[in-house]
């Protein structure tokens, strides 16, 4: 997206578990055209073909390394016995070709500080969901290196095992407060499922039956800075929304109803909401003065009755108003004054209550 700020997001493989090795070839290929930047792969799963994970990670490895992907493995004691490493030493996994290691169990936090300290070329990755503001204290404390340091939040094989919302902003906004940025998971609805339960693998327990296009821009409203596909073998399409993804705004599909060809152009650009919120409307800061550096005059069109998530734009009736762009929350009748240019998809209004003062928002037009 043009002018997006670019976001790191990526996909899952386990090699030894759904897929065969042509399929993960493949999909490495096809998130390194579509610019995904990260894969997440797990090395410690008990239902994974331990003989079939030794025969093909090497190859894999090397297809995500050449595809310039980030590789971010868990690692656990079972990791290291899988993969034949005697003693613990982060170089053993940087020769692996691993990039990130995800540090959860079994690591104390003096190690954690100083394997900080001496990353040897690996970023360190803290699991986001177990984080407590005692454990990044003491960091702290043990002058940890944070520059070599992200999180990333579990993925939930067990329905309603889920985080909420709520967990999930809480732990973000902590770790933001230190400089860390976060990552989250959001489940295929189009592709194969992971097995063994087969029931998707979200990090929030509300997008274990949602969409991985509206799910990852749902994370992106909460202010998680990464989104990774965790699905076995996620779809193209799903592949490709995260591919697009705009991580500095909220992004809304909507429906477009002018004929206007001007008026869609202006409707591309990327909006802020007013620091004064209005009750009844989300306004667009810079609309105005955008429509007049454009030139466009906005003639009547279209002025009907605004529900909620009409996407509306003051046409000439209104002198000065001109170019005002607003999303409606609360349904209004119509004025001759306000052309009604496109509509927020049904599905998606819920994410107007993150378009808060001062956030970006855009918008992905169908007809």
């Amino acid at each position: 997206m043009k002018g997006a700020l670019q976001m790191e997001n990526g996909l899952s493989i386990y090699p030894g578990l759904d897929n065969t090795l042509e399929e993960n070839l493949a999909l490495i290929e096809d998130a390194h055209r579509l610019g995904l930047k990260r894969l997440f792969t797990s090395l410690h799963i008990p239902e994974t073909d331990s003989k079939a994970l030794k025969r093909e990670l090497g190859t894999l490895l090397h297809a995500a390394h050449d595809a310039g992907l980030e590789i971010i493995s868990d690692i656990s004691p079972a990791t290291m016995q899988l993969l034949g490493i005697k003693e613990f030493k982060i170089s053993a996994f940087r020769m692996l070709g691993i990039t990130t290691l995800r540090l959860d169990y079994g690591f104390g936090l003096e190690e954690i500080a100083h394997m900080s300290r001496h990353p040897h070329g690996v970023r360190l990755q803290l699991n986001a969901s177990t984080i407590t503001g005692h454990i990044l204290s003491a960091l702290v404390e043990l002058k940890t290196d944070f520059s070599v340091i992200d999180a990333l939040h579990n993925f939930y094989p067990r329905v309603g095992t889920g985080l909420s919302e709520e967990a999930l902003v809480r732990k973000n906004v902590m770790l933001h407060k230190l400089g860390i940025k976060v990552g989250a998971f959001v489940p295929s609805q189009q592709g194969r499922k992971r097995s063994p339960l087969r029931d998707g693998l979200p990090t929030l327990e509300d997008h274990r039956t949602e969409a991985a296009d509206i799910a990852a821009r749902h994370l992106v409203a909460l202010g998680t800075d990464y989104v990774l596909l965790s699905d076995a073998l996620p779809t193209h399409e799903e592949l490709a929304a995260l591919g697009d993804l705009a991580g500095d705004r909220v992004t809304l599909s909507a429906r477009l109803l002018t004929k206007d060809a001007e008026v869609q152009q202006f409707l591309a650009q990327p909006f802020t909401s007013r620091p004064d919120e209005a009750r009844d409307a989300i306004r667009a800061q810079e609309s105005r003065s955008k429509l007049r550096e454009l030139g466009i005059e906005a003639v009547p069109e279209n002025t009907i009755d605004r529900p909620v998530g009409a996407i509306t734009l003051d046409n000439t009736g209104y002198g000065r108003y001109m170019g005002e762009l607003q999303i409606i929350k609360e349904a209004q009748g119509a004025d001759p004054r306000t052309n009604v240019v496109a509509m927020v998809d049904e599905e998606e209004l819920g994410l107007l209550q993150y378009i808060t003062p001062g956030r970006k928002f855009s918008f992905r037009f169908h007809s």
